[in-house]
């Protein structure tokens, strides 16, 4: 599973932070809204992945909302990941 004590909420505020986990690639950025993440299939990466395929959500830009974004990824990779490997 991925885990959120791995992942810094001020690299994100500064950087797009990236990373995959057994077929699922993943992103989390900055944006108007706090912050953005995106999961979408391997192994394309983010700018070359179909954006059809692109699951996207917004939590707040915080260690909350971190942790919030990473229990979202972990779910979302149970439910449409976890059998195709």
């Amino acid at each position: 599973m991925i885990e959120s004590n791995r992942i810094s909420i001020g690299y994100i505020k500064k950087v797009e932070y990236t990373g995959s986990y057994q077929g699922m690639r993943f992103m989390m950025r900055k944006s108007e809204e706090g912050m953005e993440v995106s999961a979408w299939p391997e192994p394309l990466c983010y700018s070359k992945a179909d954006k059809e395929t692109m699951e996207t959500k917004n939590f707040p830009l915080t260690d909350d909302g971190k942790e919030e974004a990473v229990n979202w990824l972990n779910a979302l990779y149970q439910e449409k990941y976890v059998n195709e490997n």
